[in-house]
């Protein structure tokens, strides 16, 4: 299990504490916690989730700067759906960028990060250029459910949609 779903269950693990990323370590925040491992304490986890991600977006607003939001680099990010309605050039440049990717290096990485429903990992291995080589993602969905197997014997059928919607997984996620 991963996200609130394991958290619910007593581990504290969330990686924008125990690997933090994309500036994470600048921000005061908790990681809710509960012991019992029941549908309630995954509703509580996820409740409290809530309340640190709004703590965490005041800070963000409070120590974000003044200027531009985008990279200076026009060749790597999509132009305005303006322009693109407008000029030809600029629908073609979003053609390239959106069909072509960004020019990567070649090597393998992963990268994991914490989303409201666990961690979403990506395996990328690349030969360079804007395609990968190989993908493959780990979705949060899948490993959540997983665990129902241990989780529903002794319930009665009716506490079954219960249990199911407090693992909070989407199908179409978990088929890949």
């Amino acid at each position: 299990m991963t996200g609130p779903n394991l958290r619910a269950s007593g581990v504290p693990r969330d990686l924008r504490k125990d690997s933090p990323y994309l500036g994470y370590e600048k921000y005061d925040f908790d990681v809710p916690i509960a012991e019992e491992g029941d549908c309630y304490a995954r509703y509580q986890c996820r409740m409290e989730e809530m309340r640190q991600s709004i703590r965490i977006c005041r800070q963000v607003l409070d120590t974000m700067p003044d200027g531009p939001v985008n990279l200076a680099d026009s060749k790597s990010i999509l132009p305005d759906k303006e322009r693109v309605l407008m000029s030809m050039e600029e629908l073609i440049h979003h053609f390239i960028v959106s069909t072509q990717g960004i020019n990567a290096p070649a090597g393998e990485i992963y990268f994991a990060a914490e989303n409201p429903k666990g961690e979403l990992g990506f395996y990328i291995h690349s030969k360079g250029g804007g395609v990968p080589y190989r993908l493959k993602i780990r979705s949060p969905s899948f490993c959540n459910l997983s665990i129902t197997s241990k989780l529903l014997p002794g319930h009665m059928v009716s506490d079954i949609p219960a249990i199911l919607g407090s693992l909070d997984f989407v199908m179409g996620e978990c088929d890949r």
